[in-house]
C-alpha cells in the first residue's frame, strides 16, 4: 500500500535515526517544506568529539531518567542537529514541517519555534511536556503519527 506523505516522511526519518551514535535513543528528524526534504538530523557527539560508543555515556553511569539534565549529554538532538544542518547550507526552514521519531524536548521546542517551524509531526513520546506546551502556546501544530519505529 502506497504510504500518505506522513507516513513516507517518518519512514525515512527512521532511517535517519539510525546513523545515531547515543546508545540509550536513536532519534532521527527531518524537515520538510512543501513535500521536499531541506536538511536532516539524528542525535550524537558533534563534529570531531568522541562518540558516546567510545565514551560511554556519562548520563547512563549517572543513573539519570530520559528527559533530564540534558546539559549533561555531550551528544545534540536530532532536532538540533538539522536545524544546524540547515544553516550551514543556507536552506530556510521557515514554514516547515519537522518529522522526528520521538517528540521534540523543551530546549528543542524553543529552537524549532524560533526558527519558523510551523508543525511537528512525531511516532513516539517524551517526557517532556513543556514542549507541548510550548507549541500549543506558539501556534505550532502537533501531531503524534501511530507509526512502530523499528531499529
Amino acid at each position: 500500500m502506497r504510504p500518505d506523505w506522513d507516513q513516507y516522511f517518518m519512514e525515512i526519518t527512521a532511517v535517519v535515526a539510525k546513523r545515531s551514535t547515543c546508545l540509550r535513543r536513536q532519534v532521527g528528524a527531518i524537515l520538510v517544506k512543501d513535500k521536499h526534504i531541506l536538511a536532516t538530523g539524528y542525535n550524537g557527539a558533534p563534529k570531531r568529539l568522541a562518540h558516546c560508543a567510545e565514551t560511554g555515556c556519562l548520563r547512563q553511569q549517572l543513573g539519570i531518567p530520559s528527559g533530564e539534565r540534558h546539559e549533561l549529554c555531550r551528544a545534540l538532538h536530532a532536532e538540533q542537529n538539522a536545524i544546524i544542518q540547515a544553516a550551514n547550507q543556507g536552506v530556510a526552514i521557515e514554514g516547515s514541517t519537522l518529522y522526528c521519531t520521538t517528540a521534540p524536548c523543551s530546549l528543542c521546542a524553543k529552537m524549532l519555534i524560533n526558527a519558523g517551524v510551523t508543525r511537528v509531526v512525531f511516532a513516539g513520546a517524551y517526557p517532556d511536556q513543556m514542549a507541548i506546551d510550548f507549541f500549543q502556546q506558539a501556534g505550532v501544530e502537533v501531531e503524534q503519527l501511530e507509526y512502530e519505529i523499528n531499529g
